[in-house]
């Protein structure tokens, strides 16, 4: 369970009110950061359907008596901490009610095509005008101009559009070779990511001048952002990265290795390391061979190297390599499954997994947020909300609406 005390202990943005109209996962990722430090987050939601993730199973979460409830296990992991309102924005008057609430909240975050929430009256310009100060993040695949801004933008595609299939996967002239996603949707996780950055910045310049701002995130920016070293080699360079499988473009030995018994990653940051990782393999000799004296020499003299390496390692188990490099300082370890994660000694130590209590579960699992803050703990109190569970509470507390008006409201479809 989430630990109690932190219940008890102010949060960072325990003063900011989010409302959220974007789905699925780059800018549900971003509201869930800043929910999980205390943000009061609206998470508005099509009556009826909500958010695209809530099909996305199974799995799915699963009550007591281990049957499946109508929770999957994908929306579960980016909407905790919020609260659920059902609004159909196609309708003025729901509009009018999105208007409202952005008058009483610090950021509005979408993740609509570029120029769609304008029809709506929602878009920037139209909600600056009632509210000067607003914090207002757009999430798109391809920003707000250029020519594919109306292009609909998604984590797949922009994986191999922003180049990170092209260095991701096996080299081509290898089994198995050829490009390559990433297990999860990295490119959505770290658009997410950034727009968090963005709107704490954008709040804390609003702090100190008043002014609020219009923040331009892209899928595409972000993952040409995120090639890191590789946009960098390239830029300096002229070459294009390939794909070099589970080996490192600049860095020799830093890949993985068979063992006796499975296989190991060994990522030798410094010549230091590597010599006592051949040292340890009783072949002090690879470290003594000039052609390998400096990480230069290795990257360039890879071909020769490495499967030296490789018939040094396979010839003891797993865990006997992971010991002897251990004790000396070379960073070493296992390939584990996501199962194996989560029964590791320091996930559960540092305890990742987390229970909540929830509505239509009981409980359900998640992974906390790894923010750890000594005044102001992250932790979200609420579970990933029902449809539509915070619809009533949200129009009586914030906008006044009367049980009388919101069943009128109900009636007609708005909610």
């Amino acid at each position: 369970m989430a630990d109690s005390t932190e219940k008890t202990m102010p949060k960072a943005l325990g003063h900011i009110r989010v409302l959220d109209l974007s789905r699925v996962l780059a800018g549900p990722w971003c509201s869930q950061n800043l929910a999980d430090l205390g943000a009061d987050v609206i998470k508005i939601e099509r009556p009826g359907a909500g958010d695209d993730t809530r099909a996305w199973g199974p799995p799915y979460a699963r009550d007591a008596e281990g049957r499946d409830t109508s929770e999957a296990a994908y929306y579960l992991a980016a909407n905790r901490g919020k609260r659920s309102v059902t609004i159909d924005i196609a309708s003025p008057e729901g509009q009018e009610l999105v208007r409202e609430l952005a008058r009483h909240s610090d950021v509005v975050l979408e993740n609509f095509k570029v120029g769609h929430l304008k029809r709506y009256g929602l878009d920037y310009d139209s909600l600056r005008a009632i509210k000067p100060d607003l914090v207002y993040c757009s999430v798109t695949g391809f920003g707000q101009d250029g020519p594919y801004a109306h292009r609909p933008g998604y984590d797949f595609l922009i994986q191999g559009m922003g180049g990170l299939m092209s260095i991701t996967g096996e080299r081509d002239d290898l089994p198995g070779g050829g490009p390559q996603k990433a297990g999860v949707a990295i490119t959505d996780l770290m658009t997410g990511m950034y727009a968090t950055i963005a709107v704490m910045a954008a709040l804390t310049h609003r702090d100190r001048t008043g002014e609020g701002q219009h923040i331009d995130m892209a899928l595409l920016d972000v993952q040409v952002a995120m090639l890191a070293n590789m946009g960098s080699n390239y830029l300096n360079s002229g070459k294009a990265p390939k794909r070099m499988g589970n080996a490192h473009q600049n860095i020799v030995p830093y890949q993985t290795f068979a063992c006796a018994d499975g296989h190991i990653i060994v990522a030798t940051g410094n010549d230091g390391q590597y010599q006592k990782f051949v040292d340890v393999g009783g072949r002090p000799d690879l470290g003594a061979d000039p052609r390998f004296a400096t990480n230069p020499l290795r990257v360039e003299h890879r071909a020769v190297l490495v499967p030296l390496l490789a018939a040094m390692v396979k010839t003891r188990t797993r865990a006997r390599w992971i010991d002897e490099l251990e004790a000396v300082g070379v960073p070493c370890g296992p390939i584990n499954d996501i199962a194996d994660v989560f029964d590791n000694p320091q996930v559960k130590a540092r305890g990742l997994a987390i229970e909540m209590a929830h509505p239509g579960a009981g409980k359900v699992k998640l992974v906390r947020s790894p923010m750890r803050m000594s005044a102001t703990p992250t932790g979200a109190e609420r579970a990933p909300p029902l449809l539509g569970q915070h619809t009533d509470e949200v129009l009586r507390e914030l906008l006044g609406q009367s049980a009388q008006r919101i069943a009128a409201l109900r009636a007609k479809g708005i909610l």
